[in-house]
């Protein structure tokens, strides 16, 4: 979603729309995101360290929207709003890489991961 933002900006196509439309979608997807991680945490936690591995989990993740905060507010203040969403958009691409080889293991509930 960031590179079509992005895109749009590189190509003046209806930029102001794009980015309101785009932000708000990505909002939406974001919260939806943001939930299956919750989710997730406590299905891949071991039972005998869940408080331990959701601690780690919220460090690393504040740790990640810090980094995040930082290097968005450089990137625009030196490149602009289209080089933030280019780096945003590579970052998702690199995590969802990653992803792939996050284990899979039948859920608490039955459900295959």
């Amino acid at each position: 979603l960031p590179a079509f933002i992005a895109l749009a900006f590189a190509f003046d196509w209806y930029t102001q729309q794009a980015l309101i439309i785009g932000l708000l979608v990505f909002g939406a997807l974001f919260a939806i995101n943001s939930s299956l991680h919750s989710y997730l945490i406590v299905s891949y936690a071991g039972e005998d360290g869940v408080s331990l591995d959701v601690g780690f989990y919220y460090m690393a993740n504040a740790m990640g929207r810090l980094i995040g905060t930082v290097l968005s507010g450089w990137l625009y203040q030196a490149y602009g709003l289209e080089m933030c969403l280019w780096v945003s958009a590579a970052f998702i691409l690199i995590t969802a890489l990653i992803s792939f080889g996050l284990p899979k293991h039948a859920s608490k509930l039955g459900v295959e991961l």
